[in-house]
């Protein structure tokens, strides 16, 4: 399977229904759970890289221990993020013993890079959820639902830069909330429950304050 070596982030062939394994996973309960179930190739090398789903898409990997040993695993993700040429998706061992490091984990990938996240409870599941992107993978893009974020169709400028124009929300959370509550509308009627996992709780109550402004139906009623 031909890869572009350059900083380990280049893309690589992956045919249809396989996926390219860091040689790091050989014999792990991960890999032995997608045995017989899809193909599975190895290559060494492939930091920051744990598999390769397609020439452009890729799973980067943190297990419990990475969690719990601190935010080395970061590096992984900013080298794929900042990489034009892949498309990561994390996968996440979210158990009892890493659960209180998740929210940072989760703050990290999905509102500062911008990435998707998915928590797994073991490897075994991992293994069950990776099938399942593989098998993703033979669909049409649009109908990916795992990739549909990342390519989930631009909004309206305009209303983008006012969703921007929310205090602590910015350019990073914008898009968040905008694929969460599409419309303005949408978004004023959202409670603070609803908007805390998209944006955390201190955002979530600015959000709220905003819409709760008396001028605000005034200034932005072609958006609704």
């Amino acid at each position: 399977m031909a890869r572009n070596p350059a900083e380990g982030t280049g893309p690589m062939h992956v045919p249809f229904g396989h996926v390219v394994a860091n040689e790091k996973w050989r014999g792990s309960q991960l890999v032995q759970g997608m045995q017989g179930k899809i193909k599975i190739g190895f290559e060494d090398g492939l930091t920051p890289v744990d598999f390769y789903l397609s020439s452009r898409s890729c799973i980067l990997y943190v297990t419990e221990a990475d969690l719990v040993a601190g935010n080395c695993y970061r590096k992984r993700l900013v080298r794929v993020r900042n990489s034009s040429n892949l498309q990561g998706i994390v996968i996440v061992e979210k158990t009892q013993m890493s659960e209180q490091y998740f929210s940072a984990i989760q703050k990290f990938t999905v509102l500062d890079l911008g990435m998707v996240l998915l928590p797994v409870a073991s490897q075994m599941e991992a293994s069950c959820l990776i099938i399942q992107l593989v098998q993703e993978q033979t669909k049409e893009p649009s109908k990916n639902p795992f990739l549909s974020k990342k390519r989930a169709q631009i909004p309206e400028l305009s209303l983008l830069r006012t969703v921007q124009q929310i205090p602590g929300v910015g350019k990073v959370k914008a898009p968040l909330l905008l694929q969460k509550f599409p419309s303005i509308q949408q978004l004023s009627n959202a409670s603070t429950r609803e908007l805390e996992p998209v944006v955390g709780q201190a955002v979530a109550q600015h959000i709220q304050a905003f819409f709760t402004r008396p001028s605000w139906d005034r200034k932005l009623p072609d958006l609704v």
